[in-house]
């Protein structure tokens, strides 16, 4: 691949705070950033892409996944045929390093090829050195941007307790430079304040940002204020899912400006709660998007937007139906494509490289089609992105420069990553009890 590529054409959204969007214009890559944008652009020796009916705009960033899982995506909350609820709890303890790498690969892959340029991945694996290494080298082949947040899951806890103290991370070596470690916070509740504190404590010492559920289910109500009580909120921390918060915890959200995440889809399909998004974009609080598990949701950010701007026009409607007064705007199409991208971003602690097209941030880039059915005529460029386009019209995708997409088709070894992933899936569901030894699909 050249060093240069100039994206010759496209209707360009950068969503920046200092660069206005085109209706047309090139955009010009560097030694993996964004050099220039602007109109009639040249570079002599770059790789010319030509965005003629396409929008070129930062890739997608998906704020929180559990990429591991993605052995046993698409089935539901029932799972297997012979009964037995397919969980984390279920299949975790049967993952060789080789599974995880294999099921973390498929689950980036799937991810750039829906226009995800960034990733972060709560890796709750078994916390052995193996393991751990297995999942880096699957992000290091899978070529885009990464936070690897390491957690202790309550499974693999026996000899490994939870907490940083569980985790090895002089094991987790950094493959390369776009890959970031974080912190994966056990459960507020079940560990106690004063434990976590010390975790937290600890965690930032190490330079790690701090990645924590919260709000997951009632008894959760108030933890997060706690926590500000105890001084442990800060922009360095983010939380996710939220669902089940109550007013003192979403104020103590604000007040620290403390960055949230949501998993709109996951979070109502798993039957955890709705996302409290009226909620948050009461206060202030603009929250960033996640695919959280494939199991119980599509693996791309387009159906995340989707979910986000229904559920909250949803509520918009339900008081109006009521009677209510003083009812909330209605969430516009540019404000949740900045949740997809900018303040993803933000809340994965990477906002000052990536989100956004601007020059000196990465190349970050995802060029989509504009010309397929499913969205011609283009009447808003912003509204056919977030209401109307899928992972169709992706056609480039580029991270830190690098094509990870060309002309819709992936550039990685497809073929030998799927015979991973089947292999791996077929192995793991016999030991778990999902699938008879001799095979036949969960």
């Amino acid at each position: 691949m050249k060093d240069k590529v100039l994206i010759r054409g496209g209707c360009v959204l950068t969503l920046g705070a200092k660069t206005t969007n085109y209706p047309q214009a090139d955009v010009l890559v560097e030694s993996g950033r964004v050099a220039e944008i602007g109109t009639g652009l040249r570079s002599r020796d770059a790789e010319v892409v030509d965005a003629t009916n396409t929008i070129v705009m930062p890739g997608f960033v998906d704020s929180h996944r559990h990429a591991w899982k993605s052995l046993f995506r698409n089935l539901g909350e029932t799972g297997s045929s012979n009964g037995v609820p397919v969980s984390a709890e279920v299949y975790g303890p049967h993952y060789s390093p080789e599974d995880v790498y294999a099921a973390t690969l498929i689950g980036l892959l799937g991810a750039v090829e829906a226009g995800i340029t960034t990733v972060v991945d709560w890796s709750d694996i078994a916390p052995e050195p193996a393991h751990i290494e297995a999942a880096l080298e699957a992000h290091n082949d899978a070529g885009l941007r990464t936070v690897f947040v390491h957690a202790v899951p309550e499974w693999a806890q026996t000899g490994h307790p939870p907490g940083l103290g569980g985790l090895n991370l002089d094991s987790a070596r950094d493959h390369r430079t776009a890959v970031s470690h974080a912190f994966g916070s056990p459960d507020p509740v079940r560990s106690g304040i004063d434990r976590l504190g010390g975790d937290w404590e600890s965690a930032r010492e190490k330079g790690l940002r701090i990645h924590a559920h919260v709000g997951s289910d009632p008894s959760q109500k108030g933890v997060v204020s706690q926590l500000a009580q105890r001084g442990l909120l800060g922009g360095d921390v983010t939380l996710i899912h939220c669902s089940h918060l109550d007013a003192s915890d979403l104020d103590a959200i604000a007040a620290h400006k403390t960055p949230v995440v949501l998993a709109p889809s996951s979070e109502m399909a798993g039957g955890k709660a709705m996302p409290p998004i009226q909620d948050l974009i009461d206060r202030g609080i603009r929250p960033g998007l996640g695919v959280d598990s494939e199991r119980v949701t599509p693996g791309d950010i387009f159906a995340q937007m989707r979910a986000t701007n229904s559920v909250q026009h949803a509520t918009h409607f339900d008081l109006k139906l009521a009677g209510k007064g003083g009812l909330p705007n209605l969430l516009t199409t540019r404000e949740v494509i900045r949740f997809a991208t900018v303040d993803g971003a933000r809340a994965a602690g990477l906002g000052d490289i990536t989100g956004s097209l601007e020059p000196g941030k990465q190349a970050d880039i995802v060029v989509l089609r504009t010309d397929r059915p499913n969205i011609w005529p283009i009447n808003d460029p912003i509204g056919a992105v977030v209401w109307g386009m899928d992972t169709s019209n992706v056609d480039w995708v580029l991270a830190g420069g690098r094509v990870l997409v060309r002309e819709g088709e992936l550039t990685a070894d497809v073929s030998r990553a799927r015979d991973l992933a089947m292999t791996a899936q077929v192995r793991v569901a016999v030991l778990a009890g999902l699938m008879p030894v001799s095979g036949g699909g969960v």
